[in-house]
């Protein structure tokens, strides 16, 4: 009763510190929306009086963020470079409305949650082409370096263009990796970046970008890294009884990975890519702390090929996009701790896939765009465990897209085609599924000034059980059903330039919406533990609203200062009725969220602080003091300097992560590190 009594007054007193941050924070907010307005105001009245409203304002091109009709964030160039960020997990954690899932350290798994779907609802694309995993579906991306990422899109529902791949309109929502392109300037042939990272945790971290022309009108890319690391973090652990400071010794991580692009046009003024990728590591995994068990032995091996090629070619009216891929994954997992009849215990998976796109866009008169597009996909899945299904998959995907474009006024819809079917070697097959899913947006500017538009979008989508929910050994095969979700969304984005004013641009963009996930794919226990059945269970409701908040300041011609705000609020719910914990807030959805970006220039130095807050959250389904999970916050600072060296750039820059060393945990149980050091050394030429 002792124990429980000091849950609960500890509990309240985490509430109380939840609600005081969010005070604050909804101060900055306030404050950060009422003082670029203010001065707008007051920038306008100037220009009035002086008959100056004429000028470039209006000249200057929207946006993609402006124009989008679906909720778009965008992170590129010099934005990234800033962000205390090694791999894309750490990057796509400022964008609101976003849930990363991280198990700690440079080797624990990243996955990404956008408004309370789910991961699996979030397709991940690198050069326009989906980076899939039949098996579990999940996209590590901690695994993604940024070493080579020119710019990162997030897209609630879809892409705001009708041209593209049935794939892009087949997902909840999307995210956007694009590598850097060959740029040359006075007529170079070859350019080069070099770079070392280097710092806590034993991480070294070298890579090398080369560029090379070699023709007028064809160009490669080849971009190579390793990353060493060894994981090992102090961390504070609590078992109910007392604090104690432990060291996580199984977080280690060896990578390599090799990168190769080939880019050119044809005579007619086609163009054509030619992506290969290869990626290889050798990692400890993280495991729970419970109880006095701070070490594991288990170990993981991946090793990830692909190879993809697009091409695009106009011809008048008619506009065709073409893309295929071939990917070769291989993953082994060993568990020291467990000796069957041959051994330790050694599982190995073997996926491949098989990937063709075709786009058509015929362009029916100045107002109407016509796309009908169509992907074939075959995965293929092989494992040494006992009694495997040995899975393929086949997959067409067919979508036609039409556009209207007016003046003020722009509508997009699509009817997309979806038949699944499924092939095993031993045991029954899912069958084969037949859906259609729409989808319709809209985006408005209701006034003369092009500054303030209305967006709204409906979209209805599923996602099929992976090869793990319906094949695995140990889970045993169950008949489910794709999760089906449904999605509506109403905001507005305002977008404003400022010429020779201190406040030179400013953007808001808030969204409201509602998210219906229906037959939800769970695993729940058998008769005994080590048996598990895949089920359709449950109905999530989500109601919440995305503020994002940006302001660009120019004080002098030495001095400049970003910053930039962003809110979510998430009411995630279970509205299954049969459910005990009907009402109740699924796990690991925090009602508010939100993170600010600061950024300060001067001459050669810049310096960069971030800050990152998620409230509470429970870990189970059931909302009560036991499942409960504090809020945490960390605060992050960067200093860069900027030189020549023989006329070439060179860059260094020196990182603070969770400066304030905040203990806290995103997964239960998975402690995350404290206040840590990296340095890294960029050169040009």
């Amino acid at each position: 009763m002792g124990i429980l009594t000091t849950k609960m007054k500890r509990n309240k007193f985490a509430l109380r510190g939840d609600e005081s941050s969010l005070r604050t924070a909804l101060a900055v907010l306030l404050l950060t929306i009422v003082l670029p307005v203010s001065l707008a105001a007051q920038t306008d009245s100037v220009q009035k009086a002086n008959e100056l409203k004429e000028v470039n304002i209006r000249a200057i091109r929207l946006s993609r963020r402006q124009t989008s009709s679906t909720p778009l964030q965008i992170l590129s160039g010099q934005e990234l470079q800033k962000l205390n960020s090694l791999s894309v997990a750490d990057a796509v954690r400022f964008f609101s409305g976003v849930q990363l899932k991280d198990y700690g350290g440079v080797g624990g798994l990243k996955t990404i949650n956008v408004r309370s779907m789910g991961t699996n609802h979030t397709a991940v694309f690198y050069d326009g082409v989906q980076i899939s995993n039949a098996q579990n579906g999940q996209v590590d991306l901690g695994k993604l370096s940024l070493d080579n990422i020119e710019e990162i899109e997030l897209y609630n529902g879809q892409k705001s263009t009708i041209f593209q791949s049935a794939k892009g309109f087949a997902a909840a929502s999307s995210l956007y990796l694009k590598s850097r392109q060959p740029d040359f300037k006075n007529g170079e042939s070859d350019r080069y970046r070099v770079a070392l990272k280097g710092g806590s945790f034993g991480l070294i971290n070298p890579s090398l970008l080369w560029q090379h022309r070699i023709s007028k009108n064809v160009y490669s890319s080849l971009s190579a890294e390793w990353k060493y690391a060894n994981g090992r973090y102090k961390f504070r652990s609590t078992n109910g009884v007392y604090d104690t400071t432990a060291v996580r010794t199984d977080g280690d991580l060896h990578a390599l990975r090799l990168e190769a692009g080939f880019y050119g046009m044809l005579a007619d003024s086609s163009k054509w890519t030619v992506k290969l990728y290869g990626y290889n590591d050798n990692q400890g995994i993280p495991g729970a702390i419970v109880g006095n068990v701070w070490g594991f032995s288990q170990r993981m091996w991946n090793r990830n090929l692909f190879a993809q090629s697009s091409y695009e070619k106009n011809i008048g009216r008619y506009s065709l996009m073409a893309a295929v891929k071939y990917s070769n994954d291989y993953m082994r997992y060993l568990n020291p701790d467990i000796v069957t009849t041959e051994g330790l215990q050694q599982n190995k998976f073997y996926q491949q896939e098989f990937y063709t796109s075709v786009a058509n866009k015929f362009k029916m008169n100045r107002y109407w765009d016509l796309v009908f597009s169509a992907d074939y996909q075959r995965n293929y899945l092989d494992a040494n465990l006992d009694y495997f299904a040995y899975p393929t998959r086949n997959t067409l995907l067919t979508a036609i897209a039409a556009a209207f474009h007016f003046d003020k006024l722009d509508i997009q819809a699509n009817l997309l085609n979806t038949i699944v079917a499924d092939q095993v070697k031993r045991g029954p097959a899912a069958g084969r599924k037949n859906e259609l899913t729409p989808t319709v947006m809209v985006s408005w500017q209701p006034f003369e000034e092009k500054e303030f538009r209305i967006r709204s979008f409906y979209k209805s989508i599923f996602r099929m059980p992976t090869f793990n929910d319906l094949y695995y050994t140990y889970y045993g095969f169950t008949i489910l059903k794709p999760e089906y979700t449904k999605q509506y969304d109403l905001g507005f984005t305002y977008i404003r330039a400022y010429q020779q004013q201190v406040l030179r641009q400013f953007s808001v963009q808030s969204d409201v919406y509602f998210n219906r996930v229906k037959d939800k794919i769970v695993a729940v226990p058998n008769s005994t533990p080590a048996r598990w059945s895949m089920k359709n269970l449950g109905l999530v409701e989500i109601k919440g609203l995305d503020i994002n908040l940006q302001s660009e300041w120019q004080i002098n011609d030495q001095l400049g200062l970003t910053a930039g705000l962003t809110y979510t609020y998430q009411q995630a719910l279970d509205k299954e009725k049969t459910s005990y914990t009907y009402g109740d807030q699924i796990p690991y959805i925090p009602k508010h969220s939100g993170t600010f970006l600061g950024g300060l220039s001067y001459q050669k130095f810049s310096l960069n602080y971030s800050y990152i807050y998620t409230g509470q959250r429970y870990n189970q389904s059931a909302n009560n003091i036991f499942n409960y999970v504090e809020p945490w916050y960390t605060h992050d600072l960067a200093l860069h300097y900027n030189t020549l060296l023989n006329k070439k750039k060179i860059r260094f820059t020196a990182e603070v992560n969770n400066l304030m060393n905040q203990a806290y945990e995103v997964v239960t149980n998975f402690p995350m590190p404290g206040r840590n050091y990296r340095f890294s050394l960029t050169y040009d030429f």
